[in-house]
Parts: structure tokens; sequence; C-alpha cells
């Protein structure tokens, strides 16, 4: 009787516990039983590694082989176990000789022996390197840049099955796998340009406010007004990631397989279409994986025609746009994953869009905008910290050059003030609990004043007083000031009343009324008087 014992990981969300491959041969009739919480990819593994050791030119034993993945509590899945399968029936066998203890193993066999990339690489090395165990990680080829990340943990790719037991082979055939080093540092990813943008200042001031602070952001505006084109070039004004956001964000991204060598430090941006389903967006599955929301962690989110999403997934964003991380629960498992994004949402300010366009083409009732706006419920509205207006340009400004600052420049005004608060705090202001809020976001007294007359008047709540007050801690940051004065405050007061609650019917005539007057009036008519 042979038994051979290898060592492989699991993946439950973020963590990576180690797994046992144990392989057992027996007498009695020939076949392969798979035990230990497999599931449906795990168990077709027999069929794959019987078809890649032939391939190989090894022999399959002609005996009953049972093959436990150990402990056998935790649900097991995806083909990562192939490669430890194989080179457990090798050894069990007596075809592969050579001490396993020193080394772990992932990897997916195709039929030919050929090694196929796995989800998790890094996951699993990071696990690796953090409980301490001197053992190398061989890996497919595939993985190798990936799994390389995790600093201080041998690396060894392999491109096949022959390739993994030459490693093992007798001396005078030994063909050792070397450690994998790292690819040279890759040229910096390029995002659209500010300079692109024409007008809209107030709207580029506000993502400055929000890039330099980690804040949330809300734009409503008319279809055209440049909403998406300002949020595809918010990413490119955002501080360097540092090595271990970078390194959280590849093992999320790891964990899904769409993690590449090409995106190290590069902030993800994720834009999910607004049919997107709860779990899509905040992740889920019968074996937990992340969603957006994680994927995009340290990075942006971006919602475009934020009302038109469903309600529930909306609302599954409350808890992680506070605590920056979600946790997803099952019969068998939970799994808890890192979700600190910033928030960038567009939405047109009625259900035709035309709110307040010059051209007073919006013919929608007062009951039909406010249905309409009524779709963001006010607890997801009051953790957004800005909320602007984006207003349609005039022909004039559209036909000129366009003359805005570029990227490069808003990025250096944001880094300086990321690099004060960083110094004064250790975290952005956007993480600042109520009693720092208190030590580090004190206004003057004109700027308390003006704070509780707007609080006071607007109704605002605890929350958004508070979120207020961060806002205007990194105005002054960007100022480089020192205290939080009154200008700063009124600016963040400013800065939050694009789309204040849900107002009444006839509040949302009178200034539907006053908008079309507005309009009117610039574009050099006289509007109709209302009828009796």
């Amino acid at each position: 009787m042979g038994l051979a014992v290898v060592h492989s990981r699991a993946l439950c969300g973020m963590d990576a516990p180690s797994v046992n491959v144990e392989v057992h041969l027996a007498n009695g009739l020939p076949g392969i039983a798979i035990v230990g919480l497999p599931d449906a990819e795990v168990r077709e593994a027999k069929e794959r590694v019987k078809a890649a050791l032939q391939n190989a030119g090894f022999e399959v034993p002609a005996r009953r082989i049972t093959i436990n993945l150990a402990p056998a509590d935790l649900p097991k899945e995806s083909g990562r176990f192939d490669l430890p399968i194989a080179v457990g029936i090798l050894a069990a066998s007596g075809q592969l000789k050579g001490k396993l203890d020193p080394y772990e193993f992932a990897g997916e066999l195709s039929l030919s022996g050929e090694l196929r990339p796995i989800r998790g690489a890094l996951a699993m090395a990071l696990a690796l390197r953090r409980e301490g165990r001197k053992r190398s990680f061989i890996v497919p080829d595939a993985n190798a840049d990936e799994a390389a990340l995790a600093e201080g943990t041998v690396i060894l790719p392999a491109a096949t099955l022959l390739e993994v037991c030459a490693h093992f082979a007798r001396k005078e055939l030994h063909v050792p796998l070397a450690p994998h080093v790292p690819s040279a540092a890759l040229a910096p990813h390029t995002w659209p340009d500010f300079a692109d943008v024409k007008g809209q200042h107030f709207a580029k001031r506000a993502l400055e406010v929000a890039a330099a602070g980690g804040h949330s952001v809300l734009m409503l505006g008319p279809p055209g007004t440049g909403k998406t084109m300002l949020a595809m070039r918010f990413a490119g004004i955002l501080p360097e990631l540092t090595d271990e956001e970078a390194l959280e964000s590849a093992a999320v991204q790891s964990l899904n397989g769409s993690f590449h060598a090409g995106q190290w430090k590069v902030r993800p941006f994720r834009s999910p279409h607004h049919t997107t389903s709860p779990a899509a967006l905040i992740g889920g599955g019968s074996t937990p994986r992340p969603g957006d929301i994680s994927l995009a962690h340290h990075g942006v989110l971006f919602l475009d025609e934020l009302p038109e999403f469903d309600r529930r997934t909306l609302e599954a964003l409350r808890e992680p746009l506070e605590s920056g991380r979600v946790t997803i629960s099952r019969a068998l498992q939970h799994a808890d994953f890192p979700a600190r994004f910033q928030l960038i949402a567009a939405m047109n300010p009625c259900p035709c869009g035309f709110l307040a366009h010059p051209s007073g083409k919006c013919h929608c009732s007062p009951d039909r905008i406010y249905r309409y706006q009524q779709r963001i419920s006010g607890p997801l509205l009051d953790r957004i910290d800005l909320q602007i207006e984006v207003p349609a340009l005039a022909a004039e400004m559209l036909a000129a050059e366009a003359t805005g600052e570029p990227s490069a420049v808003i990025a250096a005004r944001v880094a300086a003030a990321v690099d004060r608060q960083r110094a004064r705090q250790g975290k952005l202001n956007h993480q600042l609990g109520p009693r720092e809020i208190d030590r580090y976001c004190k206004p003057s007294p004109e700027g308390e004043a003006k704070l509780r007359e707007t609080m006071m008047r607007l109704h605002w709540s605890a929350r958004a007083y508070h979120r207020v007050l961060r806002v205007a801690r990194t105005l002054a940051d960007l100022a480089g000031s020192a205290t939080v004065e009154v200008g700063h405050v009124s600016e963040a007061t400013t800065l939050r009343r694009a789309l204040q609650g849900e107002p009444a019917p006839d509040a949302l005539e009178a200034m539907k009324k006053q908008i079309e007057a507005k309009a009117a009036e610039r574009k050099g008519t006289v509007p109709a008087p209302p009828s009796a």
C-alpha cells in the first residue's frame, strides 16, 4: 500500500487556508475517489489528472485510489488541486522520488499535461508568507509574476507536469525549477486627461477635493454635460498607491482571476452596468467571491445612471461605504472582503434628463420628478459626501479651445494635501472617526456658526454634519491651512447641495418654474404666463 501527502491551499474569502492532499493506494477495484467536501470542478479533476498522467508518459496505477482533501469540513473548489493530486498519485505509486514537504503546489492541468493559470495565486502566496512556513510554492508560469509580489516567498513556476516531475528526478536527470524573479518595472498607466474637459470648473474642483480626501461624489446634470467624461479622468488625479495598498488591491483581483502584472500599482476602475445584480456588485455565490465594490478596493467605483440601478442593489452599498468592508455569509462558510473604494455616481435630474436644461425641453411633472429622485434613498444619499450639479455648457464654450488644467497639475495638489493628512493623522480625512473629527476638523467660531445655521436650515443629520466637517478639513489641506476657516466650511456646504433629500411637490413645482424662467431669460425670451 502507498500513501503520499502533498501540500496545497484552498480559498475562503481573502484567506487561503492550508489543505493537505492525501493520496492512498489500496487493493481493490481500480478507480479514483475524491473526498473532503469537493465541488464539481474538484470531482472532475480525476478525469483531467488521468489523461494528463498518461499523455506525460506516466502510469495510472490500476488500484483503488482514495484522495482526501483535509480538513474535510472546508469547501474545496476550482481546478487548483489538479497538480497536487497528480503529484500525490505519482509519489504514492513510487514514480516520483523526493521530499514533498518543503513544497506547496497549485495548478490546473490540461489533458496534455500543461499547467493552466488559476485564481488566487497571490492570495495563496501571501497566506504562505503570513504563516512563516519555509516552503517553496510551485505554480503555473502564467501566475508567476502575480505570486512573486508576495516578497519573501520562493516561487517556482512550471509550464508542464513533466517540468515539475523533473525537479524531483534522479540526480543525473535533475532539472531544478528556478525561483521566479518579478518582471521589471512597467510603464506607468495613462489615464485620460482633465485638460480635455471644457468648462465645468466647479465639477473639476469637486473632484479634486474628493481625490484629496477620499470622498464620494454624486454628479447631477442633464445628458451630455460631461459627467462620464469627468469620472473617467478621476483616477488619473488620485495619489499613487503605496506598496501595501497595491498588494491588497492585487490580492482581491487575484481572487477573481482578473489581475495581471501590468496592473501593478494601477488604481482599479470598475463601472458596472445599471442592470447588475446585488451579488455581482457586492459579491456572493455558493462559494463567496468578491463583487465590484471589492474589486474596486483602493480604486474607483463609477455608477452611471444611478437611479436606474435596482433599489436593493443600491441599498447594499450603505454598510461598505461606512466600514470599507463587506461580509458575505452562506450556510457552509462566510467570507470577509475589503471594499474601501471611492464612489463616483452620476444621474439625470429627472426621467427625461432635461430639467434645468437651457432648451426647456423638460415636460416631466413634479410627481414624476419626485418619484425619480426618490429612487435614491435618504440614508444612501446621506452617505455621499459631495453632491454637485454639472450644468449644460453654452455653445460658445464648447466651440472654444480647451484650456483647463492638465491632470498632472491637479494630481500634484492632491498629493500635497494627502501628504499633510498622513503626516497629521496617518489616514485620509474620509476615514476619520467622531473623536478624530473633534480633534482635527474643529472649525473656527465663524465656521462653526455658519455650519450650524446651514444644518438647521437644511435639516441635515449628524452624519451629514460630520461629513461636511471632513470635506472642510480637506479644503483646508488643499489650501495649506492648519485650521478650518469659515471659507472652507462655506465651500464644503456648497459642495453638498445639488440634491437635498426629497422636496414636496409644491416646492418642486416652484423650483421648476424658477429654473424655466432663468433658462428663458438666458435665451432672451419671456416664458408664457401660467394658465389659470
